[in-house]
């Protein structure tokens, strides 16, 4: 399987750090939030990897080209205009053949208690013709930042957006999906929301909730915090 980490955003929660650093230059101990994902991917056996960028585009180009780390990187450059989420996979859609491929968010602070979560997701798409996608999801409850509000509910392991009152869960950033889930798509700038709610409406959403503690870096006060963690 080959993976994309999403590295394009502009990262404006954590200004003014982001304004001279791209969010997945950002450290955690010592760590770039990019080095870190990559570990993760590696150690999964992923070595086949797409990188988008667009913001501050240069120094994740420069970080990844001196810092070869043993695998196939290709960075697909958003150069004149960024494209969301949705619009950057798409973009991308072409190194990963038709078949299931990871997405990453690279904010989350990846480590290998992941692995084993991710050998589920993978089940559950190579075995459910119907699963087009698998997100990892978290209960609200475990994140470290609890200023989250829920964004999905979990029933019987598809993914639900109904009774937006009592969400439970949050999107940890990771997800398996298959490239035909692109298929219908005619806009060129969208977020990863528009494929998920074609894919709720269908039941071809799937979800798999973490055990783990969610650490994300997602405002410039939530990384002081854990810089101290």
């Amino acid at each position: 399987m080959k993976a994309m980490i999403l590295c394009a955003g502009y990262g404006k929660r954590l200004n003014p750090i982001t304004l001279s650093c791209p969010k997945p230059l950002l450290k955690i101990n010592n760590e770039t939030l990019l080095f870190k994902t990559l570990k993760f991917l590696k150690s999964y056996g992923i070595n086949q990897i797409v990188i988008n960028v667009h913001y501050l585009s240069e120094q994740i180009i420069e970080y990844v080209n001196k810092n070869k780390f043993d695998l196939s990187i290709t960075v697909v450059e958003e150069k004149n205009e960024i494209l969301n989420t949705g619009g950057g996979v798409l973009n991308a859609i072409n190194n990963f053949s038709n078949e299931p491929f990871l997405i990453v968010n690279p904010d989350t602070i990846w480590n290998l208690h992941y692995l084993e979560e991710l050998k589920v997701m993978e089940k559950i798409i190579s075995s459910n013709k119907n699963a087009k996608c698998c997100m990892l999801v978290v209960n609200k409850k475990r994140s470290f930042d609890q200023n989250f509000t829920g964004d999905f509910n979990l029933e019987n392991n598809l993914i639900r957006r109904k009774n937006k009152s009592s969400l439970q869960y949050i999107y940890t950033g990771l997800q398996i999906i298959h490239p035909k889930a692109f298929s219908s798509l005619n806009s060129k700038i969208f977020s990863m929301n528009v494929i998920w709610d074609q894919l709720i409406k269908s039941n071809e959403l799937y979800g798999v909730e973490s055990n783990i503690d969610f650490f994300h870096v997602s405002t410039i006060d939530i990384y002081n915090k854990l810089l101290k963690n």
